[in-house]
């Protein structure tokens, strides 16, 4: 088993979605060969989006049994079900609205109109993140978790200089007052995100390459939250060229 982290570099963001979501209808597949269920956390953001809606193109997403894939969230915005600034409702539209998937597959954080406080919105995530539970964790073990990544170095709502990075008791946080709006959201812990056996980090853009600079410099967790993430298997940086800009060459790979 390996544990590698690896910066995979594209031309542009077209040629970057359309890539990753290739690799990533490859590795269901596999995945899905070896195992009667998989484990997806899905991302928001332009990328996040840009690779779902190729996914969605992709004649060869026939080919995956849907039906036994459970999609997560690693974070959520606090605002109304269905509001376009929900992460879940981007994935929906891009992709999970077409695709043959039991409700009870999809895993969405509760909403600002659910009845619950921030609190008990995340206490209700992690209960049932709990009931997918294996191997003695309170969650299950996810095969691919895709980040996106500000330019801040933050991931999910894990933001710099918060506390939120350094909470290691708990597998779902509220976040408040954060510096990204909207203030009020809802997060998986690093721990949580770290289980997972691969992460794909999809970024794009030259307002990104200072943070994936530092990243992969070793830069602090706590002044730049995406150092402190790495896979269980493997941690990839899927990247386009202006966001590769700060990358050491000796870092770079040929091939995945």
């Amino acid at each position: 088993m390996t544990n590698e982290r690896r910066v995979l570099v594209h031309p542009d963001k077209a040629s970057l979605a359309s890539s990753v979501s290739a690799r990533f209808i490859t590795k269901m597949l596999d995945i899905l060969d070896a195992q009667a269920v998989a484990h997806v956390v899905l991302t928001g953001g332009s990328m996040g989006s840009a690779v779902l809606d190729a996914v969605a193109a992709s004649p060869a997403r026939t080919s995956i049994d849907w039906s036994r894939v459970h999609f997560w969230w690693g974070d959520e915005r606090w605002v109304p079900d269905r509001h376009e600034d929900r992460n879940d409702e981007q994935a929906r539209t891009a992709l999970l609205d077409d695709l043959d998937v039991p409700d009870g597959n999809v895993h969405p954080f509760p909403s600002s109109e659910s009845g619950m406080s921030l609190d008990e919105a995340a206490d209700a995530y992690a209960a049932e993140l709990s009931q997918h539970g294996v191997d003695g964790l309170e969650h299950p073990i996810f095969d691919i978790t895709f980040l996106g990544v500000g330019p801040d170095g933050h991931i999910a709502s894990l933001f710099p200089h918060r506390s939120g990075i350094q909470v290691t008791d708990r597998t779902v946080i509220p976040v408040r007052n954060s510096p990204k709006p909207p203030p009020e959201r809802l997060s998986l812990t690093r721990p949580v995100i770290n289980s997972s056996q691969r992460i794909w980090l999809v970024l794009a853009g030259a307002d990104k390459a200072s943070a994936l600079g530092l990243a992969l410099a070793g830069a602090s967790r706590d002044e730049v939250p995406v150092a402190g993430i790495k896979g269980r298997r493997r941690t990839v940086f899927f990247v386009d060229a202006d966001a590769a800009a700060e990358v050491p060459e000796s870092l770079i790979a040929r091939d995945y």
